[in-house]
């Protein structure tokens, strides 16, 4: 079975694996339950990144649950 990494509650950046905790959000809720997945390169030339608030390059979740 493979291991799916955490996301981050609070900027939805996908974590590296065997991480469970955000570097950004240290006191933020990190779940495994997410869903859609995009990696920004560029921020400020990115249409998704805009929309999302994203302003730091990365692999991020469209959808974090946090229960």
């Amino acid at each position: 079975m493979v291991a799916v990494p955490f996301a981050c509650g609070e900027c939805h950046r996908i974590l590296d694996s065997g991480v469970d905790q955000c570097t950004t959000h240290p006191a933020a809720k990190v779940t495994s339950d997410w869903q859609g997945y995009v990696i920004i390169l560029n921020p400020e030339r990115s249409e998704i990144a805009s929309k999302l608030n994203i302003e730091k390059p990365g692999r991020y979740a469209l959808k974090v649950n946090i229960r």
